[in-house]
């Protein structure tokens, strides 16, 4: 009897939190609507350790009105970038939950805010990119990412806009962070007409937007299928790196670049190019030998290790001249390597073909 007494008093207790934690949100929805946006978080989050075990009406609730209040004191100037990055998150929890529920409270209206909130931004950097304001259009596509981290397709934005820049060290920050995060940028993007303004819209998920085509709120969805950018990235990288003269990381760029398209042509000349730079470091170190026994012996290693190094400039070039025939430069370059290694026959045969 005394254990069915305690079972009993457990259940009133959870029946209990769960009606005072719907009160709550009611309470905080009260008080958020009184423009008192801070005190309205504060009762959130009382309860937010306890919304696990709420009902789909009280999630989405719970999470709707979170993003308000984030979204509102953002609006204020309140922290604003990191209260943008908050509305995000709590609206993209809402649109996850009710897309695993299968029902959609508030996702409509979720995505409508994730749009608003992002538009100034990212209107504001295509805005400066059109003016040649590369540097500006960069950084607020990079906030843009900082405020929704899921849409990489703008840190690829500011990446892109800094290259434009020639803002070489953002370029490599926006563009290593791509890579880290394995970006790829393939993939498939929501689009609807709005039937209001006739103006085409982007959804957060396919089922979104079925819910407002249905919902007689957008038509004429469609679908547009990205490729992957990851050859781009790799090029740019390696172009930045070379520039920056880091031959290490450029030749690694360059051949994950090739990786993704073996007829990159520029990647194999400037592998060469690398290569053949390289060996003025080695022509130094032998013209500053003496003529002792010592140094006579590393003079002849050190040109066998030249020579090696010229031979492996051969397959680079020979790869461009296949992908180009007739590219004058290239010849010249590989014409040159023969003539440094006495190969008569290669150079006479190459020479003759001009």
């Amino acid at each position: 009897m005394k254990r069915k007494f305690v079972m009993l008093s457990i259940v009133l207790l959870i029946n209990a939190g769960m009606y005072a934690q719907k009160d709550q949100i009611k309470a905080a929805q009260s008080v958020f609507e009184s423009g008192k946006s801070q005190d309205a978080l504060g009762v959130l989050k009382k309860i937010e350790y306890l919304i696990f075990n709420s009902t789909d009406e009280e999630k989405s609730d719970f999470y709707f009105l979170k993003g308000n209040i984030f979204k509102d004191l953002a609006s204020k100037n309140i922290d604003m970038a990191n209260n943008l990055s908050l509305a995000s998150e709590a609206y993209q929890e809402l649109i996850k939950f009710e897309n695993e529920a299968g029902k959609y409270k508030y996702s409509l209206q979720a995505n409508v805010a994730l749009r608003e909130m992002k538009s100034k931004l990212v209107n504001g950097a295509a805005d400066d990119f059109k003016v040649g304001k590369y540097k500006e259009s960069a950084e607020k596509s990079y906030k843009v990412y900082l405020f929704d981290k899921k849409d990489t397709l703008n840190l690829f934005y500011a990446a892109s806009s800094s290259m434009s820049a020639k803002d070489y060290d953002s370029a490599i920050k926006y563009y290593e962070e791509l890579r880290k995060i394995n970006y790829s940028g393939k993939g498939v993007v929501y689009y609807a007409i709005n039937k209001k303004t006739k103006v085409e819209e982007s959804f957060a998920s396919a089922n979104v937007r079925t819910a407002s085509v249905t919902g007689g709120f957008h038509e004429k969805p469609r679908d547009v299928f990205s490729p992957s950018k990851k050859f781009e990235i790799n090029k740019n990288l390696a172009y930045i790196y070379l520039e920056k003269n880091d031959a290490v990381k450029a030749e690694i760029c360059y051949n994950k670049a090739l990786e993704l398209d073996p007829n990159y042509i520029d990647a194999y000349i400037n592998l060469a190019y690398i290569k053949l730079e390289s060996k003025k470091a080695l022509m130094d170190q032998m013209d500053a030998l003496g003529n002792t026994p010592k140094e006579m012996e590393l003079y002849d290693q050190l040109k066998v290790k030249k020579e090696n190094l010229v031979k492996s400039v051969i397959p680079y070039l020979k790869k461009a001249l296949v992908i180009d025939p007739k590219n004058q430069d290239v010849m010249k370059s590989l014409l040159g390597v023969y003539r440094s290694l006495d190969m008569t026959n290669e150079y006479n045969s190459l020479k003759a073909s001009m």
